[in-house]
């Protein structure tokens, strides 16, 4: 779906040599023009417009003087630096461009009609007046002479299988009288002989005049001028002949009655397709394949005089796709004789230049280009247009509606006359508007009906009224800038004139299409949005993001191959090249070399719009394209978790498909898409799913209770299976709670005619979870109803399971659900219900709690003066003193009145003091207590130590002195201001700490900010931000030294007297606090001291190092100097693990 637009017309002013052109050939080595004439061979230099050699070849009689000689051929020898004239007397010429010298080296007395070198120019052929072909060696050594008109049809000739003769099949309408008629030669045929070379130089064509039926035959022959093949009679075939230099074809023109068709045929001489010209009433004079046979010149020139008697001359560019030919450019040259083409010639380099003489000796030459003509719309208005020249047609796609194939398209557009170039509007809003300049030099706009007459080559329309082209320049490598706009003269309505006219040397004026390429194996490419897309010769698509890359990063990634991950690249076909970008959408419409179309979703493009509809939060857009295009769906909550988390029902809203947020369920994943499968080239400006788990809770747990609030207060009973869905989907899934919804499903059925039933219910679980596993769950229920319903659906024989359920059916309620949880080795709970049947079962309890060590729940499930209690005690301290904590086991003997053992259990331990004061409680003998006592105290040291929250020691002296009244009126109340400002100071360091450590966040991203805008570092200083935070916060610091080291001594000791005065719930919920403050800190100490942070970067400097060194060094990010007093404080602090603290016997 390319055009061919003009980049450059190269035009030179006419040359003062006599005669006129007859043919010519290019220089391959300059790029010069080395032209013949019935006169002399000139050397001309179209880019500087000078002569550079002349020699006459009338001087040494090689033409006559008065101008009727011919040259037959001419043709450049680079090896010999030398250039081959062919004459009609029969003269073949060398003239050596370094010596200026003509050498005749041979001659053929019966004169010459044609000549043709091989490509390679190993050997050349002739065709000689006397009708035969000569062919000999580039040193002009003769191989071998035949006639042109040969009897045989060649050793290609057809085997015949028996199927009839062409005489007998069906002829059409005209019958087959008509089918047997030989057509002789059409009367404006020359009648000479037309040689062409196939590209490999292997085999070569002749087109020449049967003398017994006056009609053209084309003959194939060998390199050793063996004929192959002879074409069959095609009536109306005319003189032009040349063989696609990439392909097997060779093209012909042929008249027919009502139609004129440029035809071809194939080696064997059978023809094998046409295309029809778009006149009836010319005839061509010559075919020319460009190098790389993507285009066809035709020649063409009226067979009719006009009433001045002068015939009007064309030339048509002509390309194929997908099996139909496109006429994309056609250049008048009107009825002038001396502005007529007098020859024509495709450049050998280059594939798409095309040089010109005319017979006036005017020299043009014509660089063209591939270009796609598309809106440049970038919003949802612009229809994807692409616009296709097709001759006097403009075939139109619209992209965003539908992929039409070529040569099918959307809409056609008629003009009067050929078209050359297209352009789309500009402005916004607008782009689907189109102009198109025709061979006739008229503007036709479609939309506004403007026309303006002018000759142009490159063409924009950049607002309303306001064309801007370029146009050629009045002398030698001169282009003007021409700005167009409507006349203001009367009576020129529907006319532009050129308000301004700017001059510049060889002006190139990019019209979207042409850029400088910066890789040399990109093949196309389109500039879309933010984004630069490009097809390479490496059968990859690149997609680069353009606001984040240099031009130097450009290159670099062109040059590189892409990465595991990597969006912008994606393998294509062999070929494949760019139409056109929908806009707002995620389709890329890519053409094959054969010509059909394809789309495709890259992922960049995809990636892009999907961040754009979540930004929008158009959240049913996002997930159909994601579902479609089977991007993972966690980059919904992944791309900015705050946002999605503050717009949950606008999700569900917009969602409304209970399929669909079940399918969102089911692939939610821990990891951070935006860092693994999507990372996005602008992630500093989102936020990353990371950054929300500042709560500590896991993503999945986070978005399942987040939905499922959200349509628990929507519509519980319509989002009820994506309720199910977010138990089971939980990092620990909550089958228990998913049941028993089931089970209140069963109990309750709901009312409304589409709400879900249980057995609806039940098998969407069985989906989601193994049917055993769920049966097993099911259990810890305690309804067997719902049991039986599970067990229904899974592989269990019923025999397994029918006489555990009626053995549990006959127990105790309570005991039963202990026997079931047992099962289910849900020990805690099990332990719970078998403490409700009754101290028959006390012995069941005991040995579950020793078994399953739980007895911490078990001390809570008894009252503290029950003998249970007292029991439970026991064996918890037997376990303590097991696990080397005799201390909390005398605690515990203690408490409950086991005081010999308590004293036991503390001098085991060491504990002086509980020993001593346990000792007392006895009593022990005096003698026996003298031992265990030194010091005696008075009220007023347990007063004091009391005040110093000296918990054991003014509780050994107040048992020593037998003072209990003063642990009831001091000790107590102590402990519990002690306890209740401890709490205080946790929560207070815990909300300080926290301030402080998003405060140091927030200034490091503003840091990062500033080096990104190239602003001072230096004012956004890290290490200053910290010692300010420090400073401020002093008796933050200070606490924080207490934290980790003399508070945990404190805590430990408040604990242990709490627990001794049975303060349980109190101590379980300072140690609760205190726990949770350490991990806290803990936490957040990779955050605030990172890796590096000590390490400051020095800018290289010095004799050896360059301007470009130095200010890499500085743009690098790096921590700014600290002063070397506060260096103490970028030292990461570590966590003191080896203090115990803690008490085991507290929940």
């Amino acid at each position: 779906m390319r055009n061919l637009k003009l980049l450059k017309c190269l035009s030179s002013v006419e040359l003062q040599s006599p005669g006129s052109p007859q043919c010519f050939s290019v220089r391959t080595d300059t790029g010069s023009l080395l032209i013949s004439s019935q006169f002399s061979i000139t050397e001309y230099d179209p880019p500087t417009g000078q002569v550079l050699n002349e020699v006459s070849l009338t001087s040494e009689d090689y033409l006559p003087e008065d101008g009727q000689g011919v040259v037959v051929g001419i043709q450049d020898l680079p090896d010999q630096e030398s250039v081959c004239v062919a004459t009609s007397r029969g003269d073949v010429v060398l003239y050596n461009l370094s010596t200026n010298q003509l050498e005749c080296v041979g001659t053929v007395d019966s004169g010459l009609t044609a000549m043709s070198w091989s490509p390679d120019q190993e050997v050349v052929v002739f065709c000689t007046g006397q009708e035969t072909i000569i062919l000999m060696t580039k040193d002009f050594e003769p191989i071998t002479e035949v006639d042109i008109h040969q009897n045989e049809f060649g050793e290609g000739k057809f085997i015949t299988v028996g199927w009839g003769k062409k005489e007998t099949q069906f002829h059409g309408s005209e019958g087959k009288q008509a089918a047997q008629k030989k057509a002789p030669a059409v009367p404006w045929d020359d009648r000479r002989p037309r040689i062409t070379w196939r590209g490999d130089g292997q085999l070569f064509a002749v087109s020449a005049i049967c003398p017994q039926t006056g009609a053209r035959k084309v003959r194939v022959w060998n390199r050793e001028c063996v004929l192959q093949a002879t074409s069959e009679a095609v009536n109306g075939l005319e003189q032009p002949l040349c063989w696609k230099p990439s392909g097997s074809l060779i093209a012909s023109s042929q008249r027919h009655p009502n139609k004129h068709s440029v035809v071809f045929m194939e080696k064997n001489g059978l023809l094998h397709g046409d295309f029809t010209l778009p006149f009836a009433k010319e005839k061509v004079k010559e075919l020319l394949w460009n190098s790389d046979s993507s285009v066809l010149a035709v020649w063409l020139e009226d067979m009719n005089p006009g009433e001045d008697g002068k015939r009007n001359t064309y030339i048509q560019l002509w390309t194929v796709g997908n099996y139909h030919w496109y006429l994309k450019q056609s250049l008048h040259f009107g009825n002038d004789p001396l502005k007529a083409p007098a020859c024509l010639c495709w450049d050998p380099e280059k594939p798409l230049r095309l040089h010109l003489l005319t017979r006036a000796w005017a020299s043009y030459t014509y660089d063209w280009g591939w270009c796609t003509d598309r809106s440049p719309g970038d919003d949802s208005q612009d229809n994807a247009n692409v616009a296709v020249i097709d001759g006097d047609k403009v075939l139109v796609t619209t992209f965003r509606q539908c992929v039409v194939p070529p040569p099918m398209c959307s809409y056609e557009l008629q003009l009067p006359a050929a078209v050359n170039m297209v352009t789309f509007h500009s402005q916004p809003q607008r782009t689907n508007e189109l102009a198109a300049l025709t061979a006739d030099s008229r503007l036709h706009i479609y939309g506004r009906d403007q026309e303006g007459v002018l000759a142009m080559r490159l063409l924009l329309w950049l607002k309303e009224d306001v064309f801007v082209a370029v146009a050629g320049g009045d002398g030698l490598n001169q282009s003007s800038l021409l700005f167009l706009k409507p006349a203001e003269t009367e009576g020129s309505d529907n006319r532009l004139e050129i308000r301004y006219r700017y001059y510049s040397p060889i002006l190139l004026f990019s019209v979207l299409c042409f850029i400088v390429s910066v890789a040399s194996n990109v093949s196309s490419f389109v500039v879309y949005d933010e984004f630069l897309l490009l097809t390479t010769h490496a059968h990859t698509c690149r997609c680069l993001h353009l606001a984040t890359m240099s031009l130097k990063d450009l290159k670099a990634a062109l040059s590189s191959e892409a990465t595991q991950n990597d969006e912008s690249t994606r393998r294509v076909e062999r070929g494949s090249r760019i139409v056109t970008v929908v806009p707002q959408d995620t389709r890329l419409i890519l053409q094959m070399p054969r010509g059909n179309l394809e789309t495709i979703h890259h992922r960049a493009l995809v990636l892009a719009q999907l961040r754009k509809w979540l930004d929008d939060l158009k959240f049913r857009d996002a997930f159909e394209c994601m579902r479609k295009l089977r991007i993972n769906l966690n980059l919904i909550y992944d791309h900015n978790p705050k946002v999605f988390l503050e717009n949950v029902e606008t999700f569900l809203n917009q969602i409304d498909s209970i399929n669909n947020v079940n399918l969102f369920l089911t692939e939610l994943k821990e990891d951070d898409t935006t860092k693994t499968m999507y990372p996005n080239p602008a992630s500093a400006a989102c936020q990353s799913a990371s950054a929300s788990g500042a709560d500590g809770k896991k993503k999945v747990d986070t978005i399942c209770d987040a939905l499922r609030s959200a349509m628990e207060t929507l519509d519980p009973l319509k989002f009820c299976l994506c309720i199910l869905t977010s138990h089971v989907r939980k990092t620990t899934p909550e089958l228990e709670i998913a049941l028993q919804k089931v089970h209140e499903l069963r109990v309750n059925p709901p009312s409304e005619k589409n709400a879900v039933s249980a057995e609806e219910a039940l098998k969407y679980l069985l989906f989601l979870v193994n049917v055993n596993e769920l049966y097993e769950h099911s259990l810890g229920t305690y309804d067997f109803d719902l049991v039986l319903m599970v067990a229904e659906k899974s592989q269990k024989d019923p025999k397994e399971y029918l006489p555990f359920l009626n053995m549990l059916k006959t127990l105790e309620p309570n005991y039963q659900r202990y026997t079931i949880d047992k099962h289910l080795k849900r020990y805690k709970k099990a332990l719970h219900h078998l403490s409700k049947c009754g101290e028959e079962h006390f012995t069941e309890v005991l040995n579950l709690v020793k078994d399953q060590r739980l007895y911490t729940e078990a001390l809570q499930l008894y009252p503290a003066e029950s003998q249970q209690y007292k029991m439970l005690s026991v064996a918890y301290a037997e376990h303590l003193v097991e696990q080397q904590q005799a201390e909390q086991a005398g605690l515990l003997l203690w408490r409950c009145g086991e005081m010999p053992r308590a004293l036991q259990a503390f001098v085991s331990c060491t504990s002086w003091r509980h020993a001593l004061a346990v000792a007392v409680h006895i009593p022990l003998p005096p003698e026996q207590l003298a031992q265990l006592a030194r010091d005696l105290d008075c009220e007023e040291a347990i007063s004091a130590l009391i005040e110093g929250a000296a918990w054991e020691e003014a509780l050994r002296l107040i048992y020593l002195y037998s003072r209990q009244d003063i642990a009831e009126t001091h000790l107590k109340p102590a402990l519990l201001e002690a306890h209740s400002n401890q709490l205080t100071f946790l929560e207070s360091q815990k909300t300080l700490f926290t301030r402080h450590k998003n405060r140091l966040v927030v200034v490091r991203e503003q840091k990062e900010k500033a080096r990104l805008e190239l602003l001072d570092a230096e004012l956004y200083s890290e290490a200053s931000s910290v010692l300010t935070g420090s400073r401020i916060g002093s008796k933050y610091s200070q606490s924080n030294s207490r934290i980790s080291k003399a508070l945990c001594k404190e805590i430990h000791s408040l604990l242990k007297a709490l627990v001794l005065f049975q303060f349980d719930t109190l101590a379980s919920s300072l140690q609760t606090n205190y726990s949770e403050l350490l991990q806290l800190i803990e936490k957040g100490i990779p955050e605030i001291w990172q890796e590096g942070l000590q390490q400051g970067q020095t800018p290289i400097t010095g004799p050896n190092s360059t301007a470009n060194s130095i200010m890499a060094s500085f743009q690098q990010p790096r921590p700014s100097a600290v002063p070397q007093q506060d260096a103490e404080i970028l030292i990461r602090p570590k966590m003191r693990q080896s203090v115990k603290w803690k008490l085991c016997m507290l929940k």
